[in-house]
Parts: C-alpha cells; sequence; structure tokens
C-alpha cells in the first residue's frame, strides 16, 4: 500500500481506502462489511469512510458495530462522517440539517454514537449550506477540535471559490480552515481537480479523498450490455443515478476504452483506478464493494498505476475526450 499524506496536513492516508455510500445496508449485511473491511484493512487501507445520510444513519451503525468487533488499535485507522442532508430522510425537521452550528455538532454527537469511537479523524461538511454564514462553519469546525470531537475538517464537492472564502476567514480569526475536499474525480469527471482546484492546491493546499473513481461502477464495462441485476443502478431509489450514468455515449467511450485495458491485461476497474491516484493531488480514492471478488480486483490498481506511461495516458484521453482544457497563457 502507499500512503500520502491528506494536503499539507501530517496526516498519511492509504493511496486506496474504503467506503460505504450505496453497499452499507442497502447491499451487504454485517457479515459481508466485515468481511470486507477485514480484506481493506489487512491489504494496508486506513481510512473508512462514511456520512450520516448513508441509509439514513443504518451505514454508520453497521461500520460501528464491525470496528467494535474487529477491535482495531484506534490509532492505525482513520474513519469519517459527514453532515448537511441529515439522517432523517423526508422526517427531515429545519435545524436537522445544513451547516449551522446546532446541526454540524449534533450531527458530529451523532456520528460518534452511532461509529461507536471518540472522535472523528475527518469530518467534512458534505455539501456548501447558501443558509449558513461561512463565519459559523469555520468556528463550529474550529471548537470541535479544540474539543477532540474531530481532528480534522473539511469539505464535498465545494467550489474553490467557497474553500478560498473559507480559508480566508480561518486565517482572519487565526482558526484552522479545511485540510480536505471529497469531490467526484473520474474519467467523466474531471473539472474540479484538474481545473477549477489548481489555484487551492497552490496557494493553500488541499487534501482530497476521492469518491466514486469508477464512476458509479460505468468505468468497470458492467453496463456496456445493460444493467445487470443486484448492481447499484438497479437498486430502487437510485434511479438518478442511473438516467445521470447510462448515457450511450459514455458506454461507446468505454467500449473504447475497453481496447486500452485488454492491450495491458489488466481489468477496467484497475485501470481507472490507477488513473485516477496517478494524479498527485489524490490524496486517496474511497474503494466500493460488494463482494471480496471485487475489492481484490479493485486494490489491483496499485499494480497497474507503475503501467500508466505518458502513451497510455494519452490514449486515454483520447479515448474519452474529456480533459479540461486550461488557459494557455
Amino acid at each position: 500500500m502507499e500512503y500520502r499524506r491528506l494536503g499539507r496536513s501530517g496526516l498519511q492516508l492509504s493511496v486506496l481506502s474504503f467506503g460505504s455510500w450505496v453497499s452499507f445496508h442497502k447491499q451487504i449485511d454485517d457479515s459481508i462489511a466485515d468481511e470486507l473491511m477485514g480484506i481493506a484493512y489487512d491489504n494496508g487501507v486506513n481510512f473508512f469512510d462514511n456520512a450520516e445520510v448513508y441509509a439514513l444513519g443504518k451505514s454508520e451503525e453497521m461500520m460501528g458495530r464491525v470496528l467494535k468487533k474487529k477491535n482495531w488499535d484506534r490509532t492505525s485507522y482513520t474513519v469519517s462522517s459527514k453532515a448537511f442532508f441529515g439522517w432523517r430522510g423526508k422526517e427531515n425537521k429545519p435545524n436537522q440539517t445544513g451547516l449551522s452550528r446546532k446541526h454540524l455538532t449534533e450531527a458530529c454527537h451523532e456520528a460518534l454514537q452511532r461509529l461507536q469511537v471518540d472522535y472523528l479523524d475527518l469530518y467534512f461538511c458534505h455539501r456548501p449550506d447558501k443558509n449558513t454564514p461561512i463565519e459559523e462553519v469555520v468556528f463550529t469546525m474550529n471548537t470541535l477540535i479544540q474539543q477532540g470531537k474531530i481532528l480534522y475538517w473539511g469539505t464535498s464537492e465545494w467550489s474553490g471559490v467557497e474553500l478560498m472564502e473559507a480559508h480566508r476567514v480561518a486565517q482572519a480569526y487565526r482558526l484552522i480552515g479545511p485540510t480536505m475536499e471529497q469531490p467526484e474525480y473520474n474519467l467523466f469527471n474531471r473539472h474540479k481537480l484538474e481545473n477549477e482546484y489548481l489555484e487551492v492546491f497552490k496557494n493553500v493546499g488541499l487534501g482530497t479523498t476521492i469518491w466514486s473513481p469508477l464512476a458509479s461502477g460505468l468505468l468497470t464495462g458492467k453496463y456496456n450490455d445493460g444493467i445487470p441485476e443486484g448492481t447499484r443502478l438497479a437498486i430502487p431509489g437510485f434511479e438518478w443515478l442511473k438516467d445521470r450514468a447510462l448515457v450511450e455515449e459514455k458506454i461507446n467511450r468505454v467500449r473504447a476504452y475497453q481496447k486500452i485495458a485488454d492491450e495491458l491485461g489488466v481489468s477496467m476497474a484497475a485501470l481507472s483506478i490507477a488513473w485516477c491516484i496517478k494524479n498527485p493531488n489524490v490524496s486517496t480514492a474511497i474503494l466500493g464493494a460488494t463482494k471480496k471478488e471485487q475489492l481484490f480486483e479493485n486494490l489491483k490498481a496499485l499494480e497497474v498505476l507503475p503501467l500508466l506511461t505518458e502513451e497510455i495516458m494519452q490514449k486515454i484521453d483520447d479515448a474519452f475526450g474529456t480533459k479540461p482544457r486550461l488557459p494557455e497563457y
């Protein structure tokens, strides 16, 4: 396993991590979660990602039960939660969502209880909140750090402007700014990491914990001939994901991409994850798996990484045509 520092912090995360977004509670039970987290940990994974909204809190409860049973040395792994959407779904009342001091604080306490840990290593603002002053967010996160409830705070799907504003506020009041961001990054979604965040990386530093490096499974090739039963795009309630992901043009690009993977003698899944972590601004890519065979295949990305020469990277760019165009000056 390779370990990378989270932005300019001293924290080292495994370049491949394990997440629970769709799979926990919806697709797998405790015994499978136990097996998959065990495989990940035994292969050097030290970051386990979660959020209050995943399976409406059930995902964190499941991960908490597994962590309790495993009884790993708490100093050997990192665990996260994210707050914004709330966990009560349609039953959410005012103050049970968003980034107010009240919700961020209460959501942190709830996550600690569900995950059965004394502190969160990473705590994310799951989306920007247009209704809460950025000063309130930064002060709240700084307070939670001072109280020892969280160690690092960050954001998810914030714009570069919003990130820099958070750092401006932190600097003005001598508070701790965001250490990391959790953006989607894959061969279909490259703008933020390869364009919008470049000035953030350069000026204040930013760790990244990437979600959906496989574009919800699209980059594995398993949807090239339809939607197999049991996959996440077949889950009731995730139709929005299917509608966004299954565009014929994207499928055609993936079919062309298959030839590159075949030439290298690797799976598209391992190649896509390797492509993601090839970017030096990626701290860790979060893997999601429902079967141990999937997880073992995804972990092979570390073996594929050295195969990604400039020539191969250019072939991939040509197949997808998604590389952001940067100003020439």
